[in-house]
């Protein structure tokens, strides 16, 4: 397929800056693939589309703050991506960089006091940084790290975000980015769904630098997706059985829940409990193994997201939500309004 095929027009003042002042209270655009029907709701109605038996499946991972703004020795400016990886040495990171002037190999970057990190290995814009520590290394990300916003939010971070760019479930650091489907459930909205009889499982897939990137090639099938880690429970595996057994849905929650879970599942929809890296690419006609509906929310022109929720409800279906979307103005991407897919 061509990727001119899930571009659409976005007026610039529909791209969400901040978040509701209530998570609960987005919009949510429901969509049912069997009769094409759109229902324009809140978020907090999502309840009243479960059913006892359901699923929901959620990512826990944790956003970390891995933007660090640095100097040189030169006094040159210096912005460090952090890309968290387990193949590392320790204290040494892969990360993105941008700055002015020339960085190196060898290029010492002043983050705070006692804080600073040497350029290891650099090719274009990537390469690997290790810090003079990887003692309290957490409490020095905390203390001198912003929240890597993504790059379509035009501000700096402010300390609003290190709430609200964070799901209520989030408990395990790793991602530079949140699973952002999660970010409107509040911990009443939670307890509405089990009080419905629905049951809650999760799992951890950490979020890269793959979601900031656009699909560059005009082939789909020539994009090549950065890998990133996953983790699924055998706590998590028994309950989606256990919910397949009395036939109730199993709803993932964000497009990063669906890539673990249909990571981890073979041809039959069974799923084996483990870790390990995952760089599944999924877009039409894509056959989904597991999930019966999906939570997601608004999506880039031309991007592995949008891709994936074409092949889940069909690109023309997708389509015209969106375009539907940008009539009733919705806010888009990740402080925006979210999409139930049942």
């Amino acid at each position: 397929m061509k990727t001119i095929e899930f571009d659409y027009h976005l007026p610039k003042d529909l791209i969400a800056q901040y978040p509701c002042l209530k998570r609960e209270e987005s919009r949510l655009m429901v969509l049912h693939r069997s009769s094409r029907v759109i229902e324009h709701r809140r978020f907090i109605d999502i309840v009243e589309y479960f059913q006892p038996g359901d699923l929901l499946v959620i990512n826990n991972t944790r956003v970390i703050p891995a933007r660090l703004i640095g100097k040189k020795d030169t006094g040159g400016k210096v912005e460090v991506l952090l890309i968290p990886s387990r193949n590392g040495k320790e204290g040494e990171w892969q990360a993105l960089f941008r700055g002015r002037g020339r960085i190196g190999k060898g290029t010492r970057i002043q983050f705070g006091d006692n804080f600073y990190g040497e350029v290891k290995e650099l090719e274009g814009k990537k390469g690997k940084i290790l810090f003079s520590t990887c003692e309290a290394l957490e409490e020095l990300l905390e203390k001198f790290g912003h929240i890597p916003l993504p790059p379509y939010i035009k501000r700096e971070d402010e300390p609003l975000d290190r709430e609200r760019y964070q799901t209520v479930f989030a408990e395990k650091d790793g991602s530079i980015a949140a699973p952002t489907a999660g970010l409107h459930f509040t911990p009443s909205l939670l307890k509405s769904l089990r009080e419905r009889g629905v049951d809650i499982t999760t799992i951890t897939l950490h979020i890269g630098i793959g979601t900031f990137l656009p699909v560059k090639v005009s082939e789909i099938e020539s994009h090549k997706m950065y890998s990133e880690w996953v983790e699924i429970t055998e706590e998590a595996v028994k309950n989606i059985e256990n919910a397949k057994a009395r036939r109730g849905r199993i709803v993932a929650l964000g497009t990063t829940t669906t890539r673990a879970i249909e990571s981890f599942s073979d041809k039959e929809g069974r799923i084996k409990p483990g870790s390990g890296y995952t760089s599944l690419f999924i877009y039409p006609p894509y056959k989904f193994r597991v999930i019966d509906g999906l939570i997601t929310n608004f999506h880039l022109p031309k991007s592995t997201l949008i891709m994936l929720v074409s092949a889940f409800a069909g690109r023309d279906f997708i389509m015209e939500a969106y375009r539907e979307a940008v009539e009733k103005k919705y806010r888009f991407y990740s402080y925006g309004d979210a999409m139930l897919i049942l």
